[in-house]
């Protein structure tokens, strides 16, 4: 089954308003319309939203968000709520990063909760796992993941699968300038999707598309994104600047044209 390629940009916590505008207006003035096979989204910070939707209106790239509450609205202070996210034109929102994970107390079972809540009110949902460098030496990458997987992914059903992309992001590989080896990120993305297969079905699991994340660049971009089991990037520090960023939706372009 083909999927199509999902290329999307998490500007985590940087941008001013100016520049997040500018950033937009950019990313859009590069892709000039002219896009086969590849979605583009970005993520900016929450404050920042509304304008990047505004600079993003008519074109073909989507909004996501990098966080959400499962609260619906009322007395959360500091919180955003689902609800809007999709009043300011949200269509996703990132759940699981490992930085809100390792930061901000983000556990298997609440990222569960966002997801579900996020799909039950209409976002869609990247669905981030990964394992850290000590999981990676010692072997434990797969039984690291299956745990994220089976906590975080508890209680979906199949429909509602259509909704959720996978983001495997090894946290060694996330701002450090150190990227898995393609060889590496296909083999893991094929355990993501035999796992698909044993708990949803072959069908889920040849839809759903499984992202890769941690250090993606233009010149490293298209040999990951040519490996059969990987369907877009999640990309960070390569996001904030329009030139790197097309660069990479460009090599997914070109993969996907051949493909």
């Amino acid at each position: 089954m083909k999927r199509s390629l999902f290329i999307v940009g998490n500007w985590k916590m940087n941008t001013t308003l100016q520049s997040a505008k500018s950033l937009a207006a950019d990313v859009v003035k590069g892709l000039d319309g002219k896009l086969s096979g590849v979605e583009v989204g970005v993520c900016p910070p929450a404050p920042f939203l509304l304008p990047v939707a505004e600079a993003l209106r008519g074109s073909q790239v989507v909004l996501g968000a990098q966080n959400a509450s499962n609260e619906k609205p009322g007395a959360f202070t500091g919180e955003v709520a689902i609800e809007m996210l999709l009043d300011v034109g949200c269509q996703w929102v990132i759940l699981g990063h490992s930085e809100r994970r390792q930061f901000f107390g983000d556990t298997d079972e609440i990222i569960n909760k966002k997801v579900l809540a996020a799909l039950d009110r209409g976002l869609k949902v990247i669905f981030c796992i990964g394992e850290l460098l000590d999981d990676r030496q010692s072997g434990r990458t797969e039984a690291v993941l299956e745990v994220q997987l089976a906590k975080g992914l508890l209680n979906l059903t199949a429909a509602q699968m259509e909704r959720v992309v996978i983001a495997y992001e090894p946290v060694w590989a996330i701002g450090t300038g150190v990227t898995a080896s393609p060889e590496q990120a296909e083999e893991t993305h094929a355990y993501i999707r035999k796992w698909l297969t044993t708990r949803f079905s072959s069908s889920v699991s040849d839809a759903t598309r499984i992202q890769y994340g941690g250090s993606v660049k233009g010149d490293n971009a298209k040999e990951l994104l040519a490996k059969p089991n990987i369907d877009g990037a999640l990309v960070g520090g390569a996001s904030l600047k329009a030139d790197q960023f097309l660069a990479i939706v460009r090599a997914a372009s070109e993969v996907a044209t051949i493909s």
